[in-house]
């Protein structure tokens, strides 16, 4: 009897976080969907649960030596090369790091990851601003988007420009173009492009945990997937520092945008300042276009390399410089379409919203006069009213 009531290490580990998270139960008290777009407690509610349980099989898999070697594939990154110290030094050396298929597990974990990471911001901070501001529907899922872009582009942000200061990056410009060795990256670097496919892998069950509506599907997916074109495109090029350099500057952006709209949110006065992003906007536009003309069409322009061998991840060559600075042009075109798509329908609501006031004043007006007036001639003053005949007959 002792021994049947006893539970498992690993199920009372699992019982213990349900009860300190609220796993078990209805969980009633707050509306815990992702990212505010579907409703309260359910099955989309505790999807991040489930996740974290599947992440923790793969972290489980490290304890034993059957499944240990599996479970590193899909934690720790993979296709390294030791690269030799500098003569003089210790003889220990340092890793350099090439893709291969096995980073699509590496990329799949990390997106375990970002759902949970996700679901936390959104549940324990998120959640208690929109029960503290109290607002409607329709602006809890655009503050819990803007929300989630913020946390992210910030913290990409940061971490992008610890990576170029670390690496020369903004000391030596040349490392734009030139990287060595040529298909070979750093830890960090390797890293960080790993989490940023991962972040954006993760948007497309999203999209099912948060029940987007289907007429904004198209619009979220053609987003998610220019994003992953050109992180991938960059990852797979070996245009690290380019790849870097440009997604800074479109994240700072970004994160500009979203941090107006968090502003307006909380208070609608804010509203006539969103024109000072749109400057920047622009400008981190036409950067990015300059910054990617000279580096590929100039500076890869240099060497003309007919042997070059794709796999390698050579991109010195017409069909690659082509397609780089075509995708680079054609996405900044779009982004620009969109802004000012906003910007229109942004005005158009305006102008909705101050001619209804002014329509309903002049119907007021309307039936006011007309009870006063008759064809123009006020009833009060005509001399033939019924009135006055009761005057006049008395």
């Amino acid at each position: 009897m002792l021994s049947a009531a006893r539970p498992l290490p690993v199920t009372a580990v699992l019982r213990a976080a349900a009860a300190t998270r609220g796993w078990l139960g209805d969980g009633a008290g707050s509306p815990r969907s992702c990212c505010g777009g579907g409703g309260g407690g359910g099955g989309g509610a505790n999807h991040a649960d489930l996740v974290a349980c599947v992440g923790m099989f793969f972290v489980l898999g490290l304890m034993f030596e059957g499944t240990a070697e599996a479970s590193i594939v899909f934690i720790t990154l993979q296709h390294s090369v030791p690269f030799p110290a500098a003569e003089g030094r210790a003889p220990a050396s340092k890793f350099l790091y090439y893709y291969g298929i096995k980073d699509l597990a590496t990329v799949f974990f990390y997106m375990l990851v970002a759902i949970i990471i996700h679901a936390t911001i959104q549940e324990y901070v998120l959640d208690k601003i929109n029960r503290r501001m109290q607002f409607p529907k329709p602006k809890q899922s655009r503050f819990n988007e803007s929300g989630q872009f913020s946390a992210f582009y910030l913290v990409s942000c940061i971490w992008g420009t610890f990576i170029l200061v670390s690496e020369n990056c903004l000391s030596d410009p040349s490392l734009l173009w030139r990287a060595p060795p040529h298909n070979m990256m750093t830890f960090q670097m390797k890293f960080f492009y790993i989490s940023q496919l991962a972040y954006w892998f993760h948007a497309f069950p999203e999209l099912y945990f948060q029940r987007i509506k289907k007429q904004d599907v198209p619009r979220q997916l053609v987003y998610i997937g220019l994003h992953l074109f050109h992180i991938a495109g960059a990852y797979l090029l070996y245009l690290n520092h380019l790849g870097l350099v440009l997604l800074m500057m479109h994240y700072f952006v970004e994160l500009l945008s979203h941090i107006c709209d968090l502003f307006y949110f909380s208070d609608d006065k804010y509203h006539k300042e969103f024109s000072l992003w749109a400057v920047v906007f622009i400008l981190g536009r036409l950067v990015t276009l300059i910054v990617s003309v000279v580096t590929v069409g100039f500076h890869l322009a240099g060497g003309q390399a007919r042997n070059s061998d794709a796999t390698a991840g050579n991109v010195n060559v017409l069909a690659a410089k082509i397609a780089v600075l075509s995708s680079s042009c054609t996405i900044q075109a779009y982004i620009t379409w969109n802004l000012f798509n906003v910007q229109l329908q942004r005005w158009m609501e305006e102008d909705t919203t101050l001619q209804a006031p002014s329509v309903k004043k002049k119907r007021t007006k309307g039936r006011s006069s007309r009870k006063g007036t008759e064809n123009g001639v006020a009833t009060a003053n005509r001399v033939d009213s019924p009135h006055k005949r009761k005057e006049k007959s008395s």
